[in-house]
Formats: C-alpha cells, sequence, structure tokens
C-alpha cells in the first residue's frame, strides 16, 4: 500500500492560503512575521478601498470635472493601490526568503533607519501627509475658496460635518489646511531642491579646488549668514510682489550656505583619499572628478541636511504668510489660515490650532527622519 507524502494533506491549505495571501496585501508578510511591513500594506490598501468606497462620486467626477487636481488624485490613487497589491504579490509565503547576492552601503543604511521607531515614525506621517494632500479633492467635498451663507455658516465649532470647523467666511478649516498643505510642502521641497543642488555644488567646488576658488567662495557664503535671514527675506520679498514663485526662488538662493559648509568640509577630506589620486593619475579633468567622484560620496550629509531643512523651510514660509509677505488670500496655506484666525482665538480657536497642529506635525516629522537619516548613514554611530 502506497503511503501519502508527509504534508500532502496539508498542501492545499497551503495552496488556499497563498491565494489569500496574494488577494489580501500584507497578509504574506504577516504570516512572514513581518509585522510592520504587513500592517504598512494592509493599512494602504485599506484606506484606497475606503476613499474609492466613501468617495466614490468625486472619483467617478474625475473624467468630467476637467480639474487637474482631480486626475492627480486619481493617479495616486492609482499608484497607491499599486504599490500595495505589487508588493504583497512579490512576498513569497512558502520557503525561505532569497538571499541577496551582495549588501549596498544605501541597504545597510535603509536597515539602520528601519531600527529607529521613532524615525520610522517620523517617515510615516510624512507618508500620510502627503498621500492626504494629494488626495484632497477625495477627502473633503467642499471647495477651499468657495463661501457659503456666512450667516449660517460662520465659526461652526468641529463636527461631523465640518471635521475642523469653519472659518469666519464659512469655509471649511479642514478643506483649507489640505489644499494649504500642498503650497507649504511644494514651497518647502522646490526651495530645499534648488538650495541643495546649490549648496552641493558651490561647496565640491570650492572643497576641491581650495585657493583663491575656495577663498572667494567662503567669504560669500560669510556674507550671506552674517545678515539675519528673517531680515533678508522679508527686505528681497518685499521688493517684488508676494508669490508663491517668488518665495520659493528667495528661500531656495538665500538658504544654501549651510549646506555648502557641510559639503567643504566633507570635500576637504575626500580630495586626499586614494581613489581621488587614482582619478588625477589617469587624467580625469577635476570637473569629472567632482561630479563622478566627489558628490556621489558626500550625498549622506547632503541628504540629512536637506531633510532638516524641509522642516525650516515651512516654518519660514509660514512665518512670511502670516506676515502677508508669501502666498495671498484667498489661496489657502498655512500661515495665512493662521493669519486669518488670530481675531478669533477666543471664540473661534479652531481656525488658528488646527493648521498650527498641521505645521507642528510636519515639522517634527522631518526632524524625526532627519535625525534618523543621521544616525543611519553615519557608520560611527551604528551598533
Amino acid at each position: 500500500m502506497n503511503e501519502a507524502p508527509a504534508g500532502a494533506e496539508d498542501r492545499p491549505d497551503r495552496g488556499r492560503i497563498a491565494k489569500a495571501a496574494a488577494l489580501i496585501p500584507g497578509l504574506a508578510h504577516l504570516l512572514r512575521g513581518r509585522r510592520r511591513a504587513g500592517l504598512s500594506l494592509l493599512a494602504l490598501a485599506l484606506a484606497t478601498l475606503a476613499v474609492l468606497v466613501f468617495a466614490f462620486d468625486r472619483v467617478a467626477a474625475t473624467f468630467t470635472s476637467g480639474r487637474v487636481d482631480y486626475w492627480v488624485a486619481l493617479l495616486t490613487l492609482i499608484g497607491a493601490a499599486t504599490v500595495a497589491w505589487s508588493v504583497g504579490f512579490r512576498e513569497p509565503l512558502g520557503g525561505p526568503r532569497p538571499r541577496a547576492k551582495g549588501v549596498s552601503q544605501w541597504a545597510i543604511a535603509w536597515r539602520e533607519f528601519s531600527r529607529n521607531r521613532v524615525a520610522v515614525l517620523g517617515l510615516y506621517l510624512m507618508l500620510i501627509l502627503y498621500l492626504a494632500t494629494l488626495l484632497a479633492p477625495y477627502l473633503t467635498p467642499y471647495e477651499p475658496n468657495t463661501i457659503g451663507d456666512m450667516a449660517s455658516t460662520r465659526h461652526l465649532s468641529p463636527s461631523l460635518t465640518h471635521l475642523m470647523g469653519t472659518d469666519r467666511f464659512g469655509r471649511d478649516v479642514f478643506t483649507r489646511v489640505l489644499y494649504g498643505a500642498r503650497i507649504s510642502l511644494s514651497i518647502g521641497f522646490i526651495a530645499v531642491s534648488i538650495s541643495v543642488t546649490l549648496g552641493t555644488v558651490l561647496g565640491a567646488v570650492s572643497g576641491y579646488f581650495g585657493g583663491m576658488v575656495d577663498t572667494v567662495l567662503m567669504r560669500f557664503v560669510d556674507m550671506l549668514i552674517s545678515f539675519p535671514r528673517l531680515v533678508l527675506l522679508i527686505t528681497v520679498i518685499a521688493l517684488f510682489e508676494p508669490s508663491i514663485f517668488t518665495v520659493i526662488v528667495v528661500l531656495g538662493l538665500t538658504l544654501w550656505p549651510s549646506t555648502a559648509r557641510i559639503v567643504r568640509g566633507e570635500v576637504l577630506s575626500l580630495r586626499e583619499r586614494e581613489f581621488v589620486e587614482a582619478a588625477r593619475a589617469l587624467g580625469l579633468s577635476g570637473a569629472r572628478i567632482v561630479c563622478r567622484h566627489i558628490i556621489p560620496n558626500v550625498l549622506g550629509p547632503v541628504i540629512v541636511a536637506a531633510t532638516l531643512g524641509l522642516g525650516n523651510i515651512i516654518l519660514i514660509e509660514a512665518g512670511l504668510s502670516f506676515l502677508g509677505l508669501s502666498v495671498q488670500p484667498p489661496t489657502p496655506s498655512w500661515g495665512n489660515i493662521i493669519d486669518g484666525g488670530r481675531e478669533y482665538l477666543v471664540q473661534a480657536w479652531w481656525v488658528s490650532t488646527f493648521p498650527g497642529l498641521a505645521i507642528v506635525a510636519t515639522v517634527v516629522a522631518f526632524n524625526l527622519i532627519g535625525d534618523g537619516l543621521r544616525d543611519a548613514l553615519d557608520p560611527r554611530l551604528r551598533m
């Protein structure tokens, strides 16, 4: 009598579990003991399904509205669902996990970063904020600048109808906070990109070539740093008409000296290393050595500086908006929303409180990420 091979009875059950795991993002990760990844994928999948179900009318209106923000929200929804299910499909349920042939320094840094629970919390906060910002047209039925019946909708307290209440014009504060996040985060991201690019290039050139080039560039950096930053920003912006473009350009062109100093210090050490000497011996030009060999090796400190700088720029932009020198009403930004509610802090505290909390949460999230990246990218701090 032939005996069934060991485990034959379990194969149908294992096959059904594998199919279920493929349909439910994160289930395979949870069954393999990877709780953080599994819960993250499961939460992302449930969030996309919830938006699709509860905001189906607004999702369907994307094809008839002709508005760009609706199409951005739809692409974000599709992208989030694609990430959730594609990553879930790639996780094998049975058998050992495949091992990577080699481990890069970036993989080691990510492993160290993922062990820092506080930094991971900041990363989750940032991702939730960006998703909520991009999905804003689907998360709220109101428009950010629509003024209704002020007599009946003015300064309504937070409720299920208006999660963060309404302002003096009857506009939904939750909607304005979501749309204001677009302005603040966009200004921060673009301004940081400009300042980091300028600071990296000028710092690398100054540190590598040295001599007169280093002297001229560093004295220019010292001159910019010597001016009070807020006074300099207010002066420059006051000379032009306040707008989003002006704020981005001014912030990007005035906040690069700190990055340049960091990069210069790293390059002064790197230019004496063996691989740079070898590149010189091969006859490579100075520009090629800086671009191909120097700058890639200083990206770690630059990424940390950029992450920490994002929170700083968001705070500066909010302060300029509060002073009326940045985004002009009725376009919402966190700063001008706070300014619009400061006269009504006693009877309508929610108008200024919720955008203020959004600024605090965003800055804290970016600072936590920056601290985690600093620890992960520094080999001396790895345990």
